[in-house]
Formats: structure tokens, sequence, C-alpha cells
């Protein structure tokens, strides 16, 4: 009889078809998911003339749905805890979609908040729990790969909203752009037959069985014999609180990668809800408008990509300190009044180095922490940043009612990459300072 730890197996296995599996239908579900999120934006300019709202008053009807996100990662982490991975998964899916479908059916703007909040509540769920499949079913070597492959699925969900925008809204309305959000309902029956459970869930629930089928899809190359019993073992550190996140000499750093999760989130929410109506007022194409969005969404998934890549053989800081300089230049370079197919390229790299930084974000702040405070560090980074997308389409409306010059405002745009910038160069200064105290302290 063997004790077969199932996170060990799963490091050492081929990275095979179950896996591939996993990461293709968690792609789907944030294809989905992104395609939500990015819909306000598409759908903005045409809602700020039929309802005669003010600039403000149209960033607080975006800032609600991430109110919902913020809530809906607070209410569904816990739950799918106690439910599972998969029930949590399918919840979160069904209520972002269906929401997503009644906010076409809106007619003023409360109806059209309230719908989009569940809707946020939706996406913020389902967020968490499949990040946290993935990498449970991800070997450690590739883990980082397969999250940001994953990942861009969100961008192309984005570009997805742009396109049916541009073809969609002169033609039929705002509204069928919401009665799509049904079309994703369509692979729940594949998601519920083929999207495993998570393996630590089922031991722990003591469901032997049912973790023994799915273990035996893994491509480990040892047969399971029918008196091996399957362990998920978890290291804990004692409970950690967030006065731990500033202790032994972190206070600093932990400081500088709020600020920048803060100004990063802020600024992809503010493109992202923002851009087309401000490229329309700057007396571009309709079409033009809602296609810096697609670039936008398109230099997102491929900066993500190349994140990753980069990271591994550069080392993170320096890769973040390089992205973010390029989104302060980008940003910034949007307001001159570009030619259209260069004003693509300049939000394609925005989009790169905004959207595309986050997850090179959270693996700054998983490599910062050891095990027994890493969950505490990222939640509480990824609560700081929740904040800075709610006031990121907040400020935009405030800043966009003043009615600037076009390169002023992106001039201001530009303002939190450079914040981020100067964030993470004294982060990597400290973090290298540190790493050389250690060494002459074990030399």
């Amino acid at each position: 009889m063997r004790k077969i730890d199932v996170n060990e197996a799963i490091d050492k296995a081929r990275f095979g078809s179950f896996q591939w599996t996993v990461v293709v239908l968690c792609a789907l579900l944030l294809i989905a998911d992104g395609y939500d999120v990015f819909i306000a934006g598409t759908v903005l300019p045409t809602l700020i003339k039929e309802w005669g709202l003010s600039k403000p008053q149209a960033g607080a009807l975006q800032a609600w749905a991430l109110f919902g996100m913020m809530f809906g990662a607070l209410i569904f982490g816990p739950l799918a805890d106690k439910i599972g991975r998969k029930k949590g998964i399918a919840i979160s899916f069904v209520l972002f979609t269906v929401s997503t479908l009644l906010t076409g059916f809106a007619a003023s703007p409360g109806e059209f908040t309230v719908c989009r909040f569940f809707a946020g509540l939706g996406c913020g769920g389902l967020m968490p729990n499949v990040v946290a499949l993935m990498n449970e079913y991800a070997p450690k070597r590739l883990r980082s790969t397969m999250v940001a492959l994953m990942f861009s699925g969100y961008s192309v969900g984005g570009m997805v909203a742009a396109s049916l925008g541009i073809w969609m809204i002169p033609q039929y309305g705002w509204q069928p752009m919401f009665f799509v959000a049904a079309v994703p309902l369509l692979i729940l029956p594949l998601i519920l037959w083929k999207l495993p459970e998570s393996l630590g869930f089922l031991l722990r629930q003591g469901r032997q069985d049912e973790a023994r089928r799915i273990y035996a899809r893994i491509e480990t190359g040892e047969r399971l014999m029918s008196d091996d019993t399957l362990v998920f073992t978890e290291t804990k550190g004692a409970a950690a609180s967030v006065a731990e996140l500033f202790r032994h000499q972190r206070a600093t750093r932990t400081v500088l990668l709020w600020a920048a999760f803060f100004c990063c989130l802020l600024l992809v929410y503010l493109l992202s809800s923002w851009l087309p109506k401000v490229m329309q007022e700057a007396g571009y194409a309709e079409k033009a408008s809602l296609m810096t969005l697609f670039s936008l969404n398109f230099g997102g998934m491929a900066g993500a990509i190349a994140g990753g890549w980069l990271g591994d053989r550069f080392g993170l800081p320096k890769v973040v300190i390089g992205y973010f300089a390029a989104a302060t230049l980008s940003i910034a370079l949007v307001g001159f009044g570009l030619p259209v197919t260069l004003l693509f390229l300049v939000v394609f790299i925005a989009g790169a180095t905004t959207i595309g930084t986050q997850i090179l974000l959270y693996a700054s702040v998983a490599q910062l922490y050891n095990l027994s405070v890493r969950s505490t560090g990222l939640g509480w980074a990824s609560g700081v940043g929740r904040i800075g997308a709610i006031v990121g389409p907040t400020l935009g409306g405030m800043l966009l009612a003043k009615e600037l010059p076009l390169q002023q405002n992106f001039l201001i745009f530009a303002v939190p990459a450079a914040i981020s910038t100067l964030a993470m160069l004294a982060f990597a200064f400290s973090h290298a300072r540190r790493a050389e105290a250690a060494t002459l302290v074990t030399a």
C-alpha cells in the first residue's frame, strides 16, 4: 500500500491531454468573463447619448460592476472551499452570463446598474476559482506559462466585444451586445461534464473514488494500484495577519507593490471603459474608436504571454519596470492625434504593458513572501488593486467632464503608469539590496 501525494505527482507528470483540457476550458470561461467586463466600454458612448448621462454618471455606472467583482471574489472564494471549485465556477459563470443577458433589457440607468453589479459578482467569483484550479493541475515547471496562456482568454473576450460592437451597435443598437452573452451558456454542459473538480477538495472531503478517477487521467507514468491511497499535503504556517506582510524588512517593498497594483488596475479599467468614447470625441470614426479597444486587448494577450517568457529569462523586476515605462510613453502618445494605423500600434503597446502586467505583478508578490504568508500577500495586493479598478472609470469620468484638450487628458492618464515605474524601480533596488545583504550574511 502506497500513499501518493497528488501535488508531487502532478509536478512530475507529463503535461498531457488532461491538463490541456483544463487550460482550454478555463480559457473559454475567461473569454466569456473578458467579454462581460469589456462590453461596457463598447456600449458606453451609445448609453451616454441615449440616456443623456454626464461623464461622471457614466463613470459611476461602470464602477458598479467593479464593486460587484470585488464582493464576488470575497463571497465565492470561501464558498468554493465548502462546495467545491467546480460548483463555485459553474455558479459564478451562470450568474454573470444571465445577469449580462438581463442587462440588455435595462430601460434605465438604475436597472442597468443593478444588472451590472450582479454580473460583476459572477465575474469576481469566477476568476480566483479558475486560477486556483489551473494552478492545482499545472506542473510547477509550467505553471506560470499555463496561467498566462489561460489568462489570454480574458483579452480574447475583450477583442470579441470590440469586434461585435463595430458591427452590431451601428445597426442594431447596444442591447444585442448583452443578448450575445447568453451564447456562452451553451458550453455549460461541457464544463459540468469535462472540467475536473479540485483533487484537494475531493480528498479533504474523503471522496477517494472520485479523486482516483480524476488522478487516473493524469499522465504520471505510474499505474494506480487498488490499495494505493491518494493524499493532498499542504504546507501551512501560522495564521498570517496583514501585519506579517510588513515584518522581516518587507514593509517598503509591500507598500511599493501595492502602489503598482493600484495604479495598474486603475489604468486597465480606465482605458477599457473610456478609450472608445474619448477617441470618438477626438474625431476618430466610430469603427476606428472601437478598434482601439480591440488593439488594447490584443496587446494585453501578447503582453501577458511575452511577459511570462521574458520574466523567466531576465527577472521579473526588470521586465515589470520596462513594461510600465513603455506604458507611460504609449499612453501619453495616444493623445497626440496620431494617424489611425500608428494609433492602433500605440494602443497595442499600452494594452501589452497594462493588461499584460497584471500577471507579472501577481508573480512578483508570490516571490516576495514565503509560503506561510503568500496567500495573505496575494489577497491584500489584489484587494488594493480592486480599489484602483473602481477608481479608474470614476476618475476618468470626472476628468473628461472638465473637457480638457485630448493631449492633456492622456498626459494625465499616463501619470499612474509613471508612478508604477518609479515604484517598481524602488522595489527592484530595495529587493536587490536585501538579496545582497542576505548573501553577505550566509557567506
